[in-house]
This record gives structure tokens, C-alpha cells and sequence, in this order.
């Protein structure tokens, strides 16, 4: 072995693959422009790495080692399969594109994976999940439950999105700067539910995937530097600065989540704040509000107030007016009786909530089970707590929704 390789330690090679599966899937769709075999060849460098490091121990670069391995792998493949022509001009090609050149505005393999995937011949829906799938390595799994809905349909969305990119003969290349704006509100969108899935991922053992939370913010900023006169490009950047500021207060030493209520404040990482409200004010400035300039909002009054008795929550409610006129969702409709329930009162926010369509979103009777738990109707929020215990994936949020319901044992007593 050699004294350069580190032993890898548990998780090691699944903490690699959540980090670099897109980068490494991205470069290899970049030299050959075959989604399906980009994907067979990292997987496989993957399985060979589970099968090697072990023994073999990590090397020093292992997303280079998995690229380098894809890459063979590919063109071993493709070699195999040279009876057919353009099989073998595949494997030259590959071969041959070690650092393929550039072709246009977007420099980054990932970002020019998202807006190729963002091509307006796709589902708007199946733009974003494919892009999950690609870019941020998440499971089918994941991905449905980022969007609410079964795991076999995003699956049948996802192998539809192949199909048809296959089937249409849909190039992969980076679209010339006039084409950037219309793929703009997909590429958007798979941004923001990476950084969602990081802020609180959707299974696993810890509240936080770093990574994604990191990915999608220097994506977000790269975006913000190719278009920086796009009002929902800025937005969105502020946006997520403000909820990364925040991150290192939602998390104990241990792991546990602290809810924004509990959070001790002077954590907050001043300095993306202070960029995030600044990012807000030059939206202001335009005049154009979108979704994500209004969500940035929102949290740009959070972050002004010392404490949640402090916060304006009226404000906050009226900005949700307008994000509902804007996006009239369910979730929306939900976080805006959150705001509802601090600026007037428990009883009309679960008047609200008890009006959506969301019951297969843990947040939907979690939030329920806070505002009955207000109310004193404990019985009844033990079994909204049950109920959001079962349907998230993440153990630490299963562990304080837990905590909570627990807690209801004493206010009995009490």
C-alpha cells in the first residue's frame, strides 16, 4: 500500500460518492454526451472502490480515481462493443477528450450539466429531478420525497426524461448566452431543492448534508456571476446565504436539531448574513419581485431580530401574501400559518392548516402538532407528532419530533 493512501473509514466511500458523483458523472457526459453510460461507468467505479480502498486503502484523490476508473471503464466498454461503428468512434472520442474545450459561457461541468438538462424540450418537473439524479447523486428515493410524491412515479419520471433526451437526439452542450434566460426558472429550481435536501436531508442520520448545502451555493454564486442583472438569480443567492447562515446554530455538538425558536442567535455567521441582506436590498432596487427574491426577504427579517419574540411577524406574514400570489402552494399556504400563529395567534393558523391537501408531508402535522400542543390539545398533537414521525426519513428530526411528543406527557401532568 502506498504510505500516501490513507485507510478508508466507515462511510467513507458513500461520503465520496454524495460529493463527487456529479462532478464525476458530469465530466464524463461532457466528453461522450451519454447520460445512461456516464451513469453505468461511475456506478462501476464506485462498486470497484467499495470492492479496492478497503484493502488497498483511499487514494489521495479519489474523485480523480473515480473519474480516471469511469472513464476505462467506458472506454473498455466501448471497445467490447466496436462492431458497431459509432460505438468505436465513442470510445476515440473519450479517449481522446481528456479536458474537452469549452464551448460556451458556462465553465463548470455541473452547471453545464443543469442547464443541459434543463433543455425546454423536457417537463419542467422532469428537468429538476433528472438534475437531482445526475448532479446531486440523490436516490430516486430522495428525490420523491423532495417533491411529495411516490417513489415509482419519479422513477417513471426520471427513465421518461432519458428516453426522451435519447429518443429526441437532444445534444448536450452548453446553450449560447441568448438561451440562458429561458432555461433560467429550471435551473432555479434544481438549485434550490439541492440546498433543500442539504438543509435537512429527506433520510439518513444526520440533519445536515454539508456538502449539498455548499454545492448548491457556489452554484448559486457562479450563476449570480454569469447573469448578474437576473432579479431571481440574485434572489436566490441571497436566499440561500441567509439559511446558511443559520446553519451552524440548527445542529447540537451531538447532532440534534434546534428549531429556529431555540437557536442561540450570536451563532449565526454574521458575515453571510450581512451579505444576504445586501443581496435583498439590490433586489429592492429592481422592483421585479419573484418567489425566491420574496423567500429571501423573509428571511432577511428573521435575521434582523434578536430573538423570535422580536421578529416582525406581520411583516413576514405579508410578505407571504405576496409569495402565495405569486406561488399559490400548499407549502406556501403552510409556512404562511407558521408566520400566521406567532403574529396572531395558535387557534387561525391551524383554521389554515387544517384546510391542506398535504397529508404526506411530515411538516404539514408537525407544524399541527405544534400549534394543538399550543392550544393544549395534547391528545390530538401526540397523534399529528406520530404521524410526522412516521412519514420523515431523517432520524434527527424523528428524534426531536419524539422529544416533543414526550413532552406532552408533562403538560398533561402539569
Amino acid at each position: 500500500m502506498s504510505s500516501s493512501h490513507t485507510t478508508p473509514t466507515a462511510g467513507s466511500v458513500e461520503r465520496v460518492f454524495r460529493e463527487e458523483y456529479g462532478r464525476a458523472v458530469a465530466s464524463l457526459v461532457r466528453a461522450l454526451g451519454d447520460i445512461d453510460l456516464a451513469e453505468e461507468a461511475v456506478q462501476d467505479a464506485f462498486a470497484e472502490a467499495v470492492r479496492r480502498w478497503p484493502g488497498e486503502g483511499m487514494p489521495p484523490s479519489p474523485a480523480g480515481w473515480i473519474i480516471t476508473t469511469a472513464r476505462n471503464r467506458m472506454i473498455d466498454r466501448l471497445r467490447r462493443e466496436s462492431s458497431r461503428p459509432h460505438r468505436h468512434s465513442q470510445a476515440a472520442l473519450l479517449h481522446a477528450a481528456a479536458e474537452p474545450a469549452e464551448e460556451g459561457p458556462v465553465r463548470d461541468d455541473r452547471l453545464r450539466l443543469i442547464f443541459t438538462c434543463c433543455h425546454p424540450a423536457l417537463a419542467p418537473r422532469a428537468r429538476v429531478a433528472l438534475t437531482l439524479r445526475l448532479l446531486g447523486g440523490l436516490t430516486t428515493a430522495e428525490i420523491a420525497r423532495a417533491f411529495l410524491v411516490p417513489e415509482a412515479t419519479m422513477a417513471q419520471r426520471i427513465v421518461r426524461a432519458k428516453g426522451k433526451i435519447r429518443d429526441a437526439g437532444i445534444a448536450y452542450r452548453v446553450p449560447a448566452q441568448a438561451h440562458l434566460p429561458a432555461r433560467l426558472s429550471a435551473v432555479l429550481a434544481v438549485i434550490y431543492l439541492v440546498y433543500n435536501e442539504g438543509h435537512t436531508a429527506s433520510s439518513g442520520s444526520a440533519l445536515v448534508r454539508t456538502r449539498l448545502c455548499e454545492e448548491a451555493v457556489r452554484l448559486a454564486r457562479m450563476l449570480a456571476e454569469l447573469l448578474p442583472d437576473e432579479p431571481e438569480v440574485i434572489g436566490l443567492l441571497g436566499l440561500l446565504l441567509l439559511l446558511e447562515s443559520r446553519r451552524p446554530a440548527r445542529t447540537t455538538r451531538e447532532g440534534d436539531l434546534v428549531p429556529l425558536a431555540e437557536q442561540d442567535r450570536a451563532l449565526w455567521d454574521r458575515a453571510l448574513v450581512a451579505e444576504g441582506q445586501r443581496l435583498v436590498r439590490r433586489c429592492l432596487h429592481w422592483g421585479r419581485p419573484g418567489p425566491y427574491q420574496i423567500q429571501a426577504a423573509i428571511n432577511a427579517v428573521h435575521s434582523e431580530a434578536a430573538s423570535v419574540r422580536d421578529t416582525d411577524w406581520r411583516q413576514i406574514v405579508l410578505l407571504y401574501d405576496q409569495l402565495a400570489a405569486q406561488s399559490p402552494t400548499p407549502v406556501v399556504a403552510l409556512n404562511r400559518a407558521v408566520a400566521v400563529a406567532e403574529a396572531v395567534g395558535p387557534r387561525q393558523a391551524l383554521a389554515l392548516v387544517d384546510g391542506l391537501e398535504l397529508d404526506g408531508y411530515h411538516l404539514y402535522h408537525a407544524v399541527r402538532a405544534e400549534l394543538l400542543r399550543r392550544l393544549s390539545r395534547t391528545d390530538e398533537a401526540a397523534s399529528a407528532y406520530a404521524a410526522a414521525i412516521e412519514r420523515t426519513g431523517n432520524l434527527a428530526e424523528q428524534a426531536y419530533l419524539r422529544r416533543r411528543r414526550a413532552e406532552l406527557a408533562d403538560m398533561r401532568c402539569g
